[in-house]
């Protein structure tokens, strides 16, 4: 069973308000991991790409579970933070857990969480990056994520957003021994928005296939979830395997589907094509009854 020290944390400024969840993690983002060697050398120019094709949203990596260190690049992620914020950006902070090492874990997620920039700027969410299958005892793996779910939920103030990064719930239907089981309605009792690793790019070779299968992605975390309103941000695969006609499938799909927001992954991989078609994309409108069910 996990355990771990509750902590509660105020807003930066003493008593700023809470970003909303559906601005967060709305819009256009964009994703920057700790991989991303040349992003965490100059944070504010890919900040100032980011804010030049309308991305309202950047999330970026601050460990997982096979680093060193909690926070692997403090000084560069703090300059994230706060170039971001200077250019009217939401951040996210996302980590991976193993849940082979459930208070490592709970540690490294409440670093990102409780993380400040030099000018004690802070992420406007956390995110949980959640698909490592380590443990390969399911319901283990279940409970460990539920427990670090709670334990997070319990250390934020009221009104912090907290993500779910989620596979595809389409290709865990294609692989049924990878997750059987998924908990979608338990998470959706912790988290307040789903952001699904709709990756059409490992699949789709149509613009056709990548509508559908960003459509039954959507429809399923809506139906897993209980939850039509939920705010859904999908991810829509990889930038650098992804053509252009299925991105703009992928964007109509989410469009039709009124889901909250969109990206590709990540920010290196994305082409100025791709950037001309995602800054377009109209999100949130009402949804069509084939997105219902």
């Amino acid at each position: 069973m996990l355990a771990i020290a509750v902590l509660a944390l105020s807003p930066a400024g003493g008593a700023a308000p809470q970003p909303d969840t559906s601005t967060v993690y709305g819009g256009l983002g964009s994703w920057v991991d700790i991989f991303a060697t040349q992003a965490w050398r100059d944070p504010k120019a890919v900040v100032d790409v980011l804010r030049a094709n309308g991305v309202g949203t950047l999330y970026v990596e601050t460990s997982n579970y096979s680093q060193s260190r909690d926070i692997l690049y403090p000084t560069a992620l703090g300059r994230f933070v706060e170039a971001a914020h200077a250019a009217g950006l939401d951040v996210v902070g996302w980590y991976l857990p193993s849940f082979a090492r459930p208070a490592l874990d709970a540690r490294r997620a409440l670093a990102a969480i409780r993380f400040r920039s030099g000018h004690g700027q802070r992420f406007d969410s956390f995110a949980l990056d959640i698909e490592a299958s380590v443990v390969r005892d399911v319901e283990l793996r279940n409970a460990r994520l539920l427990a670090l779910a709670t334990s997070l939920r319990k250390a934020v103030p009221a009104g912090y957003s907290l993500g779910a990064i989620v596979p595809s719930p389409v290709g865990m239907q294609r692989h049924p021994h990878y997750w059987p089981g998924f908990p979608f309605a338990a998470l959706a009792a912790t988290f307040d928005a789903f952001v699904p690793m709709a990756y059409f790019s490992y699949y789709a070779k149509t613009p056709a296939a990548a509508y559908a299968y960003a459509r039954n992605v959507i429809v399923a975390i809506r139906r897993e979830t209980g939850l039509p309103e939920v705010p859904i941000h999908v991810i829509g695969g990889l930038a650098n395997r992804a053509r252009n006609a299925e991105v703009d499938r992928f964007i109509q799909a989410a469009s039709d589907c009124g889901v909250a927001g969109i990206s590709l992954y990540a920010f290196f991989q994305t082409s100025g094509a791709q950037w001309s078609l995602l800054r377009n994309a109209a999100l949130g409108a009402s949804r069509l009854p084939s997105c219902s069910s």
